[in-house]
């Protein structure tokens, strides 16, 4: 597998090296091993999926708060979507800066996301399914995150949102206060 920068400190691109002949292929999307030899060596303690029926719809932006902050690892494995990450890690050269790309079933990336970022992500296509690896289990109580609209951040979606949670829209707007979450 091949590590690319994601355009901010601590994310980056896992893109596989998949191993074709005629029944199809097969890719190593995550080896411990690897990830060690390059500085990142966590464990996985949750892995969730979640389906997207439309396009368009936007999910996040979701991050939790210390001590429960997560590395998490992401995957589209069926349809597209824009991909995105908000770096709120207090006293960062990266604070409050975004990064969006495509991660496709097609294109077979992930998205290595550090503790303290903020993910969401929109739909390109239809009927959309992401996977989610998790260094730190759910815990309700330190969960946040920033609205995906917030002026502060200014995100680019790619298509005009269709569907979104009412739990997302009511998360916060950032304020001159917010100087980010401490790791």
């Amino acid at each position: 597998m091949k590590f690319l920068p994601a355009g901010l400190p601590g994310a980056f691109i896992v893109e596989p090296e998949p191993y074709a002949d005629t029944r199809g292929w097969f890719a190593r999307m995550y080896c411990r091993k690897e990830f060690a030899s390059i500085g990142y060596d966590m464990e996985w303690v949750q892995m969730n999926q979640s389906y997207t029926k439309q396009e368009g719809s936007i999910r996040g932006l979701h991050f939790q708060l210390p001590p429960y902050q997560e590395i998490k690892l992401v995957r589209c494995i069926v349809g597209r979507v824009w991909d995105v990450i908000v770096d709120v890690r207090q006293d960062s050269p990266g604070f409050l800066k975004w990064v969006g790309l495509e991660l496709s079933a097609a294109n077979k990336r992930a998205l290595y996301i550090p503790a303290g970022f903020a993910h969401g992500f929109q739909t390109l296509t239809d009927d959309c399914e992401m996977l989610y690896c998790h260094s730190m289990e759910y815990i309700p109580g330190y969960e946040s995150g920033i609205r995906f609209d917030d002026p502060a951040v200014g995100v680019d979606w790619q298509l005009p949102m269709t569907m979104i949670s009412d739990k997302d829209k009511r998360l916060p707007l950032l304020t001159d206060q917010f100087k980010g979450i401490k790791i």
